[in-house]
C-alpha cells in the first residue's frame, strides 16, 4: 500500500510536470548529515568494537558501542548518540516560472535522491525570489517519502528547504539549497531518541522552452 501511494504521488506530479509550458531538468551532488541518538534500559550494548553496518540505521539507533567494562546493572543510564554523512546524487523535475508577481515565482519540483540507506522521493514547493537578473533566493516546504527504511523508521519526512541560485544563461543554472529536516524519523522517538536527516544538495538545472522565465 505504502509503495502504491508513493507512485500515485509520483505519477500525480508527472502529469503536473507534463503539462507545464517549462520545466527544468536538476541534478546534481546531494551530502546527507545522518543525526541519531538512543537511550534504551533494555538494550544490552555489544560487547566488542565490531562496527555495525552502515546500512543497518535500525540496528545502530537501538543498540551502544559501550565499553565491555559496562554491566546489566548500569544499562539504566545508558545511551548512545552520533553523527554521519553519506554522499550521494540526485536528479529531478521542476515545474519553471509560475509567477506570483514581479518579483516572486513558484516553482514546485520532484527529485529521486539516492543515498544509500536512505533513498527518497522528495517534493518540495518553493517560492523563488528575484535579487537580481541573474540571482534567486529560494525557500519552502518539502515533503520527502523514503523507500528503504528498516521497521523502526519513519518513511514520511518533513524538511523546510531554503537556497541561492544562479542563471548561467536564460536556460542553464546553478544552484546550491539546504534541506533542513524537521521530523524525528524514529518511531515513538522522543528527545532522548531520535533519528534526523539533513542534505546539502549542490547541482545545475537547464531549462527546457524558449520563452525566458523572468522579465525586467
Amino acid at each position: 500500500m505504502k509503495i502504491l501511494i508513493r507512485i500515485s504521488v509520483l505519477m500525480c506530479f508527472i502529469t503536473t510536470f507534463t503539462y507545464g509550458q517549462k520545466i527544468k531538468v536538476t541534478g546534481g551532488v546531494n551530502f546527507m548529515d545522518i543525526n541519531y541518538a538512543v537511550s534504551n534500559p533494555n538494550t544490552e550494548p555489544p560487547m566488542d568494537n565490531t562496527p555495525l553496518p552502515d546500512t543497518d540505521i535500525t540496528t545502530k539507533i537501538s543498540v551502544s558501542k559501550a565499553s565491555t567494562s559496562l554491566n546489566r546493572a548500569s544499562l539504566s543510564s545508558f545511551s548512545y548518540s552520533e553523527s554521519s554523512n553519506k554522499t550521494g546524487f540526485y536528479i529531478g523535475l521542476a515545474l519553471a516560472d509560475i509567477n506570483l508577481s514581479n518579483k516572486f515565482e513558484l516553482q514546485p519540483e520532484i527529485r529521486f535522491v539516492g543515498v544509500k540507506g536512505f533513498n527518497q522521493i522528495q517534493v518540495p514547493v518553493l517560492v523563488s525570489y528575484h535579487i537580481s537578473e541573474q540571482f534567486k533566493a529560494q525557500a519552502g516546504p518539502s515533503l520527502g517519502f523514503l523507500l528503504d527504511t528498516g521497521e523502526r523508521v519513519k518513511t514520511t519526512n518533513f524538511a523546510i528547504d531554503f537556497g541561492l541560485s544562479y542563471n548561467i544563461s536564460e536556460t542553464i543554472a546553478v544552484g546550491a539549497r539546504y534541506d533542513w529536516g524537521q521530523t524525528n524519523l524514529l518511531k515513538g522517538g522522543n528527545s532522548d531518541n531520535y533519528l534526523k536527516i539533513n542534505n546539502i544538495q549542490v547541482g545545475v538545472s537547464y531549462q527546457f522552452g524558449n520563452e525566458k522565465g523572468h522579465s525586467k
